[in-house]
């Protein structure tokens, strides 16, 4: 297997059926440093305006229409020592009658220390004096061209991935998304340096990284939305609003892994999901919500 080192020399704000920057063979390695999502580098200098410029795309050889890209996030590293998010709640996440009370919208700098992984607000605000985050790093927005030739923008998500938001996204997680154009040219970019849930302020902590990835191809996969896998834990991620419908995409997905891979009926993997099932909202701010259906592999045992 092979690994490549890939220098971007364009960006893109839509994720779509484009020609390859990058060729590789099934099970390759790349390493790419990506910009932020208002398309500054590791130096300041802006190469692409937002939202969430994306490297790529990236042609993995053999993978076509009906399979499934496996890819494996191996290691991020943050490459300079800034970041910056939204400074209040979105208006989305709070009652109406609150939203006239919200402070005006802002961008606040972060210092990340890259020897001691961890973040901190620059100028820290009253209350929140000692507030040092660990880092945690994460893909904000990646995925595969989307089915019929579209090209759909990096602000939001769907099948194919996309702006997604979801912190489970970082090192030691593969995912797995549906191929829909052949080379199933892979984008990715939006990395964040830290991240809650429902990325409530409109980012993470946006900032610049050096990313590792291996990508291979999973021949005829059922897969309709992306699956994921940590050490402890499996994923399905359902794109869509409201957020009620991406709940069930991601569960409907869900349903389906357990069949196919843990040998579960439909009355099995209710009892299941029904006692141990987690629901982590990935973000709630962009066109499309993120809602990840989370179990703890404990509870499973695959089948032969």
């Amino acid at each position: 297997m092979t690994l490549h080192r890939f220098v971007p020399t364009n960006y893109y704000n839509v994720i779509g059926t484009f020609p390859p920057a990058l060729t590789i063979a099934n099970g390759d390695s790349v390493i790419t440093q990506t910009i932020d999502a208002r398309g500054f580098d590791a130096e300041g200098v802006q190469r692409k305006h937002g939202p969430n410029p994306m490297n790529g795309p990236i042609h993995v050889e053999g993978a076509e229409p009906g399979d499934a890209l496996r890819v494996e996030i191996i290691d991020m590293t943050p490459t300079r020592d800034t970041g910056w998010t939204g400074n209040v709640v979105s208006a989305g996440v709070v009652d109406p009658e609150t939203v006239r009370a919200l402070p005006p919208r802002a961008t606040t700098t972060w210092t990340i220390d890259r020897e001691a992984l961890t973040v901190r607000l620059a100028e820290p605000v009253k209350g929140l004096e000692n507030f040092v985050l660990p880092l945690a790093p994460m893909i904000g927005c990646f995925g595969v061209a989307p089915k019929l030739g579209q090209a759909i923008s990096t602000a939001t998500s769907a099948e194919f991935g996309g702006n997604m938001d979801y912190r489970l996204f970082g090192p030691g997680t593969t995912v797995w998304l549906p191929v829909a154009a052949p080379g199933a040219l892979f984008f990715l970019g939006d990395c964040h340096a830290t991240q809650g849930d429902g990325e409530i302020v409109g980012t993470g902590i946006e900032t610049t990284f050096e990313v590792t990835i291996r990508l291979s191809v999973e021949k005829r996969s059922p897969i309709v939305w992306p699956r994921g896998e940590t050490e402890t834990d499996i994923f399905t991620i359902g794109n869509a609003r409201p957020l009620d419908q991406a709940l069930q995409h991601a569960t409907t997905e869900m349903l389906a892994w357990l069949a196919s891979d843990f040998g579960l009926d439909t009355i099995a993997a209710s009892h299941l999901l029904g006692q141990v099932v987690r629901y982590d909202v990935g973000n709630v701010y962009d066109p499309a919500y993120t809602m990840a259906c989370r179990l703890e592999k404990k509870w499973l045992t695959r089948t032969p």
